[in-house]
């Protein structure tokens, strides 16, 4: 594999444009990023499968919106997989964590039916823009309806009235080891007409692009040695493809110690103290696993500060 062929995988966002037809499109690849967040709870390839591409499907909504602050996809059902949270800031930082019944995921399951519904049972998908303290916070939500994370995305897209929309999800095998875990997407949304064009041929212009887009596979969408410039290229290049300035992803989990502190100062000294296990009390980011540990002088000491901070 050449250096430009191993670079060609680094986290990252490629928006384009198609000229011709007037579409709009990113490509998302992460491969870091995944490994990091697999790496870190050793889920079942099941659910890692799935989280992979709840990644990618994060950066490539998350990467269209203007905002600053914090975009936050949230699943939520029934099945197997209860709770799956994919979050991503304004400045590229990613994490992400599932909460799982490893009981369920051996157990019988219809072959016939897609991952979603057998993994999430009955569910909902809800996306958040939290710009912070001031501003108003965006929400929306709605059911986890199809067999596929891209066929869920398709039907948001079809019932929002937003642009139109087509997106492809795809993650290698997650019981690869380290390196080889990578997830992709693909996503194009058509742009408003503009002033005197042709709603037919436009039309027209959207289902090939549409068509064009569905002929990548995901082994091309997940291959080191295709760079996306080439990737896009050879999809789009009839209609002229033009690309942007790249934007570079990672995986970066928000939690600290001073956090943790301060989430513990709502709590009564008492009710810490009753928290403890062995004498300590432990505190683990679902993100990203880190373990905050806390000792009776270091609850005295919140339980004062928090009793300062009541009398100021």
């Amino acid at each position: 594999m050449s250096a430009a062929g191993a670079r060609s995988f680094e986290d990252h966002v490629q928006p384009f444009q198609i000229e011709a037809p007037g579409l709009r499109g990113r490509l998302v690849r992460l491969g870091p990023a995944v490994d990091a967040v697999i790496a870190a709870h050793q889920y079942p390839p099941a659910v890692a499968g799935q989280l992979a591409e709840a990644m990618a499907m994060a950066a490539v909504l998350a990467s269209g919106l203007k905002y600053d602050g914090i975009f936050t996809l949230q699943l939520q059902g029934d099945g197997p997989i209860r709770l799956m949270v994919v979050d991503m800031t304004s400045s590229g930082d990613m994490r992400g964590y599932a909460r799982f019944e490893a009981e369920r995921l051996t157990g019988p399951m219809r072959t016939t039916e897609g991952p979603v519904p057998r993994l999430f049972g009955s569910a909902v998908m809800s996306f958040t823009v939290d710009q912070g303290p001031g501003s108003e916070r965006y929400q929306g939500i709605t059911p986890l309806e199809g067999a596929t994370l891209s066929e869920c995305c398709h039907a948001y897209f079809r019932q929002s009235e937003q642009l139109q929309t087509a997106i492809q999800l795809c993650a290698t095998d997650m019981a690869l080891p380290e390196g080889g875990r990578r997830a992709a997407a693909l996503m194009i949304q058509r742009l408003p007409l503009a002033q005197g064009a042709d709603p037919e041929a436009a039309e027209d212009d959207w289902r090939r692009a549409v068509i064009l887009m569905s002929s990548a596979r995901s082994t091309e969408l997940l291959s080191p040695e295709l760079a996306p410039a080439d990737l896009l290229f050879r999809l789009f290049h009839e209609d002229g493809v033009r690309l942007f300035r790249t934007r570079p992803l990672r995986q970066q989990c928000r939690c600290s110690r001073a956090k943790v502190e301060r989430a513990l100062r709502a709590f009564p000294v008492d009710e810490l103290l009753a928290m403890r296990e062995d004498g300590l009390l432990r505190a683990c980011c679902e993100f990203c696993k880190a373990e905050y540990v806390f000792d009776e002088t270091a609850l005295a000491a919140l339980g004062a500060t928090a009793a300062d901070e009541r009398s100021t």
